[in-house]
């Protein structure tokens, strides 16, 4: 009776270890968790709203976003000097989940520092406008790149470029294409070797132009940023991706802007 309660308890054990290696497998192959990014541009008309609104994002909205767990946001206007009669100020902000993004606007709406400390903005009446227009454009991170990362630069913020670029699609078939290039083409890789710092890959999943991407990627100045897209140019992959049959004509129209961070933007 001993020598065969010791072969069943043998037997469960070892049933028991196949199933937890098998469990450890499947966790380790699962792909790793994307986040979403929200990226916000105020549409202003004159230097008042934009102080009005650098105030309200540097005092109150910001601190408040940190307190709610976001702790990198960042803040970014048009690098150079800004003639256009539209000037932009852009914030971007990363969530872990779809219902990070739905909880932050009820918890600013509540949040009685942000109430106190963005009291000119907050409580601006209809003839005191802080800005022209908002606009949120939300996405979902790529799969070769599903978290944020934050560039590193010794030098100082007003001297850096960080670039925004939009691709936009004429189908939603070849718009996946394009994603295709990004991921599977391995396009992405080549910012990474070449020493682009991306910030970003993002799908857009709602904005006012669509179907479309966006990514930021960021150099220490202008010259840094036209060396880094030289050699981009000139890479053998780049010249055997683009190439490629499968890939053409996948972008109908792209947008390319230059940023800066503000003083206050967590990079």
């Amino acid at each position: 009776m001993k020598y065969k309660s010791f072969i069943s308890i043998a037997a469960t054990l070892i049933l028991l270890l196949a199933a937890t290696t098998f469990s450890i497998k499947v966790y380790a192959q699962k792909p790793p968790a994307k986040q979403f990014y929200e990226l916000v541009i105020y549409h202003i008309k004159d230097k008042s709203q934009e102080q009005r609104v650098d105030q309200y994002l540097s005092d109150a909205f910001v601190p408040a976003v940190h307190r709610f767990g976001i702790k990198t946001v960042g803040v970014f206007k048009l690098a150079g000097i800004d003639t256009a009669a539209d000037k932009k100020i852009y914030v971007l902000l990363t969530y872990k989940s779809l219902t990070d993004f739905h909880q932050l606007s009820n918890k600013l709406t509540t949040d009685k520092e942000l109430a106190l400390k963005g009291k000119d903005y907050v409580d601006a009446g209809f003839d005191q406008m802080p800005y022209l227009r908002k606009e949120s454009i939300l996405m979902e991170s790529f799969s070769g790149m599903p978290m944020l990362r934050t560039p590193k630069f010794s030098n100082a913020k007003p001297e850096r470029v960080y670039e925004l670029r939009s691709y936009e699609s004429a189908t939603e078939k070849l718009y996946r294409n394009k994603l295709s290039m990004f991921n599977d083409g391995n396009e992405m890789a080549i910012f990474d070797r070449i020493g682009s710092q991306a910030v970003f890959y993002g799908e857009v999943l709602a904005g006012s132009h669509m179907p479309n991407l966006m990514y930021m990627t960021t150099y220490a100045d202008m010259k840094s940023r036209d060396e880094h897209w030289k050699a981009f140019g000139s890479d053998p992959d780049w010249k055997k991706l683009s190439a490629m049959p499968e890939y053409q004509h996948n972008v109908s129209k792209s947008a390319i802007e230059f940023l800066v961070p503000t003083e206050y933007s967590d990079f």
